[in-house]
């Protein structure tokens, strides 16, 4: 009789860690899911509409007015940080290869000693650019605020964006769920070398977005309407 109660007991043990232990697997896999489904999708989505020039000869690229230069931050001397020059030298072949007309320079100005769009402006201008073809967002301060403001400030329905390759398909989906239809190109990223770093930073940055393009809270600076002329 002791014998049955014990054997008893410790059948009923056992399911419940079965049953903690697939209660734990499943939890898990949704996790995994929650993490990684965003992130899987911006890059599935946006596939076909991403264009490498390393790969991709620049006549090739679709034609939009207006060209999104996302800020990537600037150096103690006022240069652009690597990062940026990239996306800024791959704006201006754009530019003078009849694919874009107008630069829209999006950054964060936030402080005086941080003007991140005129540092942008400057820098495209050495490389050949009228200032003319150049508009100034001084209230990027990410991703989701430069889309925002680009349709609701600036008027945009249509544009190139031009980040690297590991931001694009973030900055893609965003801009297209916040009513503008893109086409991004890839600049070149100064290593090559995606990073644990980046990889986990775009993981988050990704699924905020979610939160972001459903909700649709207001940027950070909003201002009356500013449509470009062009």
């Amino acid at each position: 009789m002791k014998m049955k109660t014990i054997t008893k007991s410790f059948n009923k043990l056992w399911r419940g860690i079965l049953r903690y232990k697939y209660l734990t697997i499943s939890s898990l896999i949704v996790l995994a899911l929650l993490v990684t489904g965003p992130l899987a999708y911006t890059f599935v989505s946006t596939r076909g509409h991403r264009y490498d020039l390393s790969r991709t000869a620049i006549d090739q690229i679709p034609y939009h007015k207006i060209g999104i230069v996302f800020g990537a931050g600037i150096l103690p001397n006022g240069q652009p940080s690597t990062y940026l020059q990239y996306r800024l030298t791959t704006a201006v072949d754009l530019y003078k290869a009849h694919k874009v007309n107008i630069l829209l320079m999006s950054g964060d100005n936030s402080t005086a000693s941080h003007n991140e769009p005129l540092v942008m402006e400057n820098y495209a201008i050495k490389l050949g650019v009228p200032k003319s073809a150049i508009v100034i967002d001084d209230a990027g301060f990410d991703t989701y605020d430069t889309c925002y403001r680009a349709h609701a400030i600036f008027d945009l329905n249509n544009a190139t964006l031009i980040s690297q390759g590991y931001h694009l398909p973030r900055a893609m989906t965003t801009c297209r769920d916040l009513g503008i239809q893109n086409i991004g190109v890839i600049a070149i990223h100064p290593t090559r070398d995606y990073t644990v770093s980046y990889i986990l930073r775009e993981f988050l940055s990704t699924d905020k977005m979610v939160f972001q393009v459903i909700f649709k809270p207001n940027p950070t600076i909003l201002g009356k309407p500013l449509p470009i002329k062009y």
